[in-house]
């Protein structure tokens, strides 16, 4: 077990909006079990990062060894976020509501979005740890904008809400993303929690998924869920691409629908659009 403290100061201009902020000195001291692997510490393992545990390699090697590609997922996600963005962007979207930020890298979504539109509104949400400790040093705005940091689990969306109406406006549209975070709601709940996300969210806003899924490589998809279950991370399901599809059922879905990362929508720079890969993504535009 290490005990972290958050490293506080003060952003680059902009307004950062704490809801659970602390006086100077009484940051809490955030206990994280390096013992056993956590989702953000594997991806940033794979992403090349250094915020990783002995565990959270173990487990990303015994994953990539199963499916090699895997490595490649947390690169594709990044890079699909950027599109999404940049689409929602050129679509009069300033608002975004980001669920399972994960650690810090390059390209997070304040980034994109204000290098577009300074003004842009970004709250984020996750809870593990980790990246607690690292957001609040970490995800400033542009003076013109606006970014928020909530500590909050997905499977209590009201929580969810609440914080992020002191930085949204719920009048306005907003992107609401879903990249790596749903396989770990392992019932149909998940669709559930969907759908009370956007339901404050006006006509025009948008829902962007990215999830594992053992569509097309059903056998070693399902044996790198149980190996992940296995190891005493926080458990995950792999899902179907109908499963997936189930989140947009109230929303018209984008082209080119569900498809594997690097194939939606892929820029000229685009990594790996030429190939498929068991991580699909999907954007829906609320009607």
């Amino acid at each position: 077990m290490e005990t972290w403290t958050p490293n506080r100061r003060n952003p680059v201009g902009g307004e950062v909006v704490t809801g659970d902020a602390y006086a100077p000195g009484q940051e809490p001291e955030i206990q994280i079990d390096t013992s056993v692997a956590h989702p953000a510490r594997v991806w940033d393992y794979w992403l090349g990062g250094k915020d990783h545990y002995p565990a959270d390699i173990e487990v990303g090697d015994q994953l990539e060894a199963t499916i090699p590609e895997v490595v490649l997922w947390a690169r594709a996600d990044r890079e699909f976020l950027g599109r999404v963005v940049r689409h929602v962007i050129g679509e009069g979207v300033r608002q975004f509501l980001d669920i399972g930020t994960g650690i810090p890298t390059r390209d997070n979504t304040h980034q994109v979005a204000q290098r577009l539109a300074p003004e842009s509104r970004v709250v984020y949400v996750d809870n593990d740890p980790v990246v607690l400790a690292h957001a609040r040093a970490l995800l400033n705005s542009s003076s013109e904008g606006a970014t928020d940091f909530i500590d909050a689990n997905l499977h209590d969306p009201e929580s969810i809400l609440d914080g992020a109406a002191r930085t949204l406006d719920f009048g306005k549209p907003v992107l609401v993303t879903l990249l790596g975070i749903l396989e770990f709601s392992v019932t149909d709940e998940a669709y559930t929690i969907v759908n009370r996300v956007l339901e404050p969210f006006p006509s025009g806003s948008y829902l962007a998924i990215a999830c594992p899924s053992n569509e097309t490589n059903t056998a070693a998809m399902d044996e790198v869920a149980r190996k992940w279950n296995d190891s005493g991370a926080t458990p995950i399901i792999m899902r179907s691409a109908e499963g997936l599809k189930l989140f947009f059922e109230h929303l018209d879905l984008l082209e080119p629908g569900l498809v594997p990362l690097p194939q939606w929508r892929p820029d000229p720079g685009t990594l790996y659009a030429d190939r498929g890969m068991d991580f699909y993504c999907a954007v829906g535009r609320k009607p």
